[in-house]
């Protein structure tokens, strides 16, 4: 074990909660460590169930695009856990890392602080310490009570909001915005993506206490795909983009918050049209064309396809993707799934009822996963063909298989190539991108 490694594991170990959510300890911390959180650069802080990562990603990259320089906080990583801090654009190096999570150790003493505590207080440790032109931080978990909830913003994102994490925010969608709406600070401007009627209802009262300014998708400005481009439209502004890299409607939404965004902070439209082209993350609708994965479904002439989105709303967007990809080249959708036992998997899979064939469950070593036995009955109710694969190269193995005996009616026709999509869960994507 890496010292790095061992310094993760003993934070671990200093609170018995994974996630307990509230601001003291994180607070106590940083004014230990002498209030780093108030010495960032112009900060963006993201909020939202589904599309943080992504609007940061766009924002990141628009950012860069013009000639700047960004820190950038994200959770969970997918491999390595360097990839959750980013100092002046560039991923956070070993001996960094571990210097500032031994700082944050030091300085709390052995209290209890929280895993996501502890390494967001590092994060600011090193965002203060490296020059940056702008700090994204995206929150963890919910908002009012995250540990990044502790600095002032020159600007506030809230991305769709919808169920996730219920243990913690609570089954009902006011609740949910509720402590999303946490983030809203006195008078600094907020831009929201696309909402349900009540939750654009709770954070429009939450803005006006605030007298927040507050900016609406489909609102206050409008990004829509019009032929192979996208359009951002404003009060302000009509611009003619290239659609993003980043694949799907849903993007071209999170890009249209993103540019609203990057807009109120002065980034030239030059830079917003080279930042949706040059973008990047990871897991998001991925077409994995490299790995082990990928070279076993490319022998067959099939496609393999890589998200971590969990929750019902993600689905649904991936599902959107698939179905057009569908509607370019008809063949079978076998899904590679693993998902966390605290999930709504039987709503994940919904979204695929009609579009996928089979369901092809897998377990995700080291993490509370729901059984693969649990994923296949879910998707036998569903009308799907229920599989499980012993492990991931079995399971990929396995949807190659079964999307090409169901692509032909009669042995004598020809096999059309399947469609795999391996999803459900970030921490499988995480083992994805590590074979």
């Amino acid at each position: 074990m890496s010292d790095l490694d061992k310094v993760l594991a003993q934070l671990s170990a200093l609170h018995p909660k994974k996630i307990d959510l509230g601001l003291d300890r994180v607070l106590s911390v940083l004014g230990k460590l002498g209030n780093p959180h108030l010495r960032l650069p112009p900060a963006i802080h993201i909020a939202g169930t589904n599309g943080k990562g992504s609007t940061t990603a766009f924002l990141r990259a628009m950012i860069e695009a013009e000639g700047k320089t960004a820190h950038v906080y994200t959770s969970p990583h997918l491999v390595r856990f360097n990839e959750r801090i980013t100092a002046g654009s560039k991923e956070i190096n070993d001996p960094a890392l571990l210097d500032v999570l031994q700082r944050v150790m030091d300085a709390n003493g052995g209290e209890p602080l929280s895993f996501f505590e502890a390494t967001t207080a590092a994060a600011f440790l090193a965002f203060s310490e490296s020059p940056a032109d702008y700090a994204l931080i995206e929150v963890g978990l919910g908002g009012r009570y995250d540990a990044t909830n502790v600095f002032e913003p020159v600007a506030s994102i809230i991305t769709p909001i919808n169920y996730d994490h219920a243990e913690f925010l609570g089954r009902e969608l006011t609740g949910i915005a509720r402590e999303k709406a946490g983030i809203i600070k006195h008078k600094i401007p907020v831009f929201v993506g696309r909402q349900e009627d009540i939750a654009a209802s709770v954070l429009r009262n939450e803005a006006t206490k605030h007298h927040a300014p507050i900016q609406f998708l489909t609102e206050d400005f409008r990004a829509y795909r019009q032929h192979d481009r996208m359009v951002f439209d404003s009060d302000d502004a009509l611009l003619d983009l290239p659609r993003p890299a980043l694949i799907g409607a849903h993007q071209i939404e999170n890009a249209g918050v993103a540019i609203a965004t990057a807009r109120s902070i002065g980034i030239s439209d030059k830079a917003i049209e080279d930042g949706l082209k040059t973008v990047t993350w990871p897991a998001r609708m991925q077409n994995l064309t490299t790995g082990p994965f990928a070279e076993m479904v490319a022998e067959s002439g099939g496609e393999l396809w890589l998200d971590g989105g969990h929750n019902p709303h993600a689905a649904a967007a991936l599902a959107t993707v698939m179905a057009e990809l569908q509607d370019r080249r008809p063949c079978v959708l076998v899904l590679v799934m693993g998902i966390l036992g605290n999930k709504d998997a039987g709503a994940f899979l919904d979204a695929f009822t009609g579009l996928a064939s089979s369901v092809v469950a897998v377990d995700i070593p080291g993490s509370p996963a729901l059984s693969p036995e649990t994923i296949k009955e879910l998707a036998e109710n569903r009308g799907m063909i229920g599989q499980i694969g012993k492990n991931l190269t079995a399971a990929v193995q396995r949807a190659i298989n079964t999307g090409e005996a169901l692509s032909r009616q009669e042995v004598t026709e020809p096999i059309i190539p399947p469609r795999i999509l391996i999803c459900g869960s970030l921490y499988l994507a995480g083992q994805v991108l590590n074979a």
